[in-house]
């Protein structure tokens, strides 16, 4: 009966699914509940990594999803054993972690943010779910959304880097780029948001470590590209591995019932990380994995990864009285909706053949490309040094030129480095090249090969080094103390430089690394994160001229670790630096202790970062004028609106990505000193001028305040529009 239901229902088209779908969900969820034994409840709790070993398992419907295989054969033959030989013919859910692409692989998510371009990053997920779901996989735990303003955080590289205005765009685009605009069309992926709550504020910037986050922080800071994702119509959400006042976020009722359920009214499924609800014994907050169990589902956890604690406890804590009937039934629900949502009952199966027939399709590697130009830095440009001459002999080296594997970063487990464009491939096309293997990886502290590769400068006419890091570098649980380059690539750097030829530095890392004294011993450098399939043909256009990059820095860049956490919106003290340092190396023999100027700044780095948020060159120069806003005082329904002159002033077409700031000058609790509020990418032609006009409202400067409302404070108020948020001048207005 099934098997002729399914055949009939295939043969009806997509539009009238995606009606009765619209229709009869919630119908159809509690039909087939009412069917279901608690044992069979309980399996589609249940969440496991791998495949034919479960079949059993599956075909008595222990078994609600997998993780962690591709191969469409295998899916389609569990699949079957789902569909076909359990009692109530319930598909399995298929997961896997495509964080920035499946076979093409895009920039890791924080080069993704320094396009600061929402819709090639929604593209660029598009993509991704059109080659993941050809093999089989419905659902991404994708995208991070956690704030991140330590860089020595390995998961700064899976992030958008330290501000939630930009963290909110590039959440809510590759929600809707994985989820397209039907959930039951079959390249449909479900995205899970994550990780819910503060993972990136882990102190000391050690992954899984605890964090200090009031309540006001969450709601300002860590909460509103979750809540924005929620709104975008995000079908899942998985809890965090860190505590949250003491709490861990896998059984905190306060999180994932009072805010997620009940004050956004999210109606979506919630997931653990990988054994999050286990690790709650070793957090001290669980007795044993019955309890941590147990804690989970009265949390609100619906489905759990790979603790086993749902499968082997729960009967009989339901048994007990210890997780009421309700609880379950409400839990399995939300799984269920989001099955039927998938249009899995309908089309449980994926075509064996079309997997190789997607991945890597001319459209997704131009796409790819494209996102890697523009998420590239510029960072210096001494002398206009880039791009270079095209035809001109050039010198390549580093450990990141030829380094297909590496060049694809954290969190890339589909992508097939025999399809990497790396540099040294790419440059060809463009140069003469001399190639001088160096280091043969990050780490490498060998310094055997320069005089080699310095007398082989001789004959070129400039140098390419390309340094970084390695893949494994960066990422989950890859946490660093240390963030300058590893081994002897600064050192590689100075004896390239050392022979008197124009010196151009490529960057390809994970994170904001500190490069300060890499910038000194290099005429240009160029910042890429880890940039994908792709990257190799992006940057050598890029250092020929072929594109002219517009990437700005997604988080700021700092001097040294010892500063981090650094971040350009940070609260304002109440004794700020006024300019004036008196740097370690400068203070007078018996100073007196009072003489320094007692104000916020370190005596051996000084104040300011290396490069601000939102930084980034170009190979021609923009300059804004005419900036104004139309009033001088605002109610808080209003709309500002704001014009300005951008002018490209110099000799090459080129975009640039014009930032709106805003502060609150007072408040009833301590207001950033700037918050991002509005960018846009804005492309002229050389010597263009382009009359621009943003409009932004007035509730856009809302905040939870001092009574944890969230209101627009009347007052005064500064804005700024520049180039990045260390610019521009101000402009003063007032709301009341």
């Amino acid at each position: 009966m099934r098997i002729k239901q399914l055949l009939l229902i295939v043969a009806m088209t997509s539009a009238t699914f995606a009606m009765a779908q619209n229709n009869d969900v919630d119908q159809r969820v509690e039909d087939l509940l009412s069917q279901m034994t608690l044992e069979e409840k309980i399996g589609q709790m249940n969440q496991l990594s791998g495949g034919y070993q479960y079949t059993e398992m599956i075909k008595a419907g222990q078994v609600g999803s997998v993780l962690n295989i591709v191969d469409p054969v295998e899916i389609n033959a569990i699949q079957r054993a789902a569909v076909e030989q359990s009692r109530l013919g319930i598909p399995l859910l298929v997961s896997r972690d495509v964080i920035h692409g499946f076979r093409t692989i895009f920039p890791i998510p924080i080069g993704l943010a320094a396009t600061f371009d929402p819709a090639l990053v929604e593209q660029g997920a598009r993509v991704a779910a059109i080659e993941a779901t050809a093999s089989g996989v419905r659902w991404t735990f994708s995208p991070m959304l956690d704030v991140a303003r330590d860089p020595r955080w390995g998961r700064v590289a899976e992030g958008s880097g330290e501000d939630p205005y930009l963290d909110v765009q590039m959440g809510v685009a590759m929600v809707k780029g994985y989820q397209g605009d039907n959930y039951a069309d079959p390249t449909s992926m479900a995205a899970c948001i994550k990780h819910f709550v503060g993972y990136g504020a882990a102190e000391g910037g050690r992954d899984y470590n605890t964090t200090m986050i009031s309540e006001r922080a969450l709601r300002n800071t860590y909460f509103p590209a979750f809540k924005a994702c929620v709104d975008a119509g995000a079908l899942t959400l998985m809890t965090s591995f860190n505590d949250v006042d003491g709490i861990p976020s896998t059984g905190n009722n306060w999180l994932l019932r009072d805010i997620l359920r009940e004050e956004w009214g999210f109606d979506g499924m919630v997931v653990t990380d990988w054994n999050s609800s286990g690790e709650m014994i070793a957090h001290g907050f669980a007795e044993d994995l019955k309890d941590a169990t147990k804690i989970s589902i009265n949390a609100g956890v619906d489905m759990d990864m790979m603790s086993w604690g749902y499968i082997q406890h729960v009967k009989a804590l339901v048994e007990e009285g210890k997780i009421s009937m309700d609880t379950i039934d409400n839990a399995v629900r939300n799984i269920l909706k989001l099955k039927f949502r998938l249009g899995l009952f309908e089309n449980p199966y994926v075509d064996e053949s079309l997997a190789r027939k997607v991945a890597y399709a001319p459209e997704h590697l131009a796409a790819a490309k494209q996102t890697a130009i523009e998420s590239a830095i510029l960072l210096q440009n001494n002398n206009s040094t880039l791009p270079l001459t095209k035809g001109s002999t050039i010198l390549v080296t580093g450990p990141m030129a030829d380094a297909p594997y590496d060049q694809l970063g954290t969190w890339a487990f589909d992508g097939e480095e025999q399809y990497t464009v790396t540099p040294l491939k790419a440059l060809g096309a463009h140069f003469n090249v001399i190639n001088a293997p160096t280091l043969t990886y990050s780490r490498d502290k060998s310094t055997a090969s320069f005089k080699a590769a310095q007398k082989a400068a001789k004959k070129a006419d400039a140098i390419v080094v390309f340094v970084g890091e390695e893949a494994i570098l960066s990422g989950e649980a890859h946490s660093l103390s240390d963030i300058n380059l590893q081994g002897a690539q600064s050192e590689l750097i100075a004896a390239m430089k050392a022979t008197g030829k124009p010196v151009v530095v490529v960057v390809i890392a994970g994170r904001p690394l500190t490069i300060e004294r890499d910038m000194q011993n290099c005429d240009a450098m160029l910042y890429s994160f880890h940039p994908g399939t792709m990257g190799g043909e992006a940057l050598a256009d890029l250092i020929a001229g072929v594109a002219v990059p517009s990437g700005k820095t997604p988080m700021t860049f700092l001097r040294d670790a010892g500063q981090a956490p650094f971040y350009y919106n940070h609260p304002m003290t109440g004794r700020p630096n006024n300019g004036t340092e008196t740097l370690l190396y400068d203070i007078p023999l018996k100073a007196g202790q009072t003489s320094l100027g007692c104000t916020s700044y370190y005596l051996d780095t000084g104040y300011g970062p290396h490069l601000p948020f939102g930084y980034g060159l170009s190979y021609t120069t923009f300059e804004y004028s005419n900036v104004k806003i139309d009033k001088a005082v605002y109610g808080a329904e209003d709309t500002i609106v704001i014009e300005y002159d951008l002018t490209n002033s110099g000799k090459y077409d080129a975009t640039e990505v014009a930032q709106i700031y805003v502060r609150d000058l007072v408040g009833s609790v301590v207001r950033p000193v700037k918050e991002l509020k509005g960018f846009e990418r804005i492309t002229l032609k050389a010597g263009e001028t382009k009359h621009c006009r943003y409009e932004l409202n007035v509730s856009e400067l809302a905040y939870w305040n001092r009574d944890m409302e969230y209101v627009v404070e009347p007052g005064k108020f500064q804005l700024w529009v520049a180039g990045d948020s260390a610019s521009g001048t101000a402009l003063d207005f007032e709301v009341r």
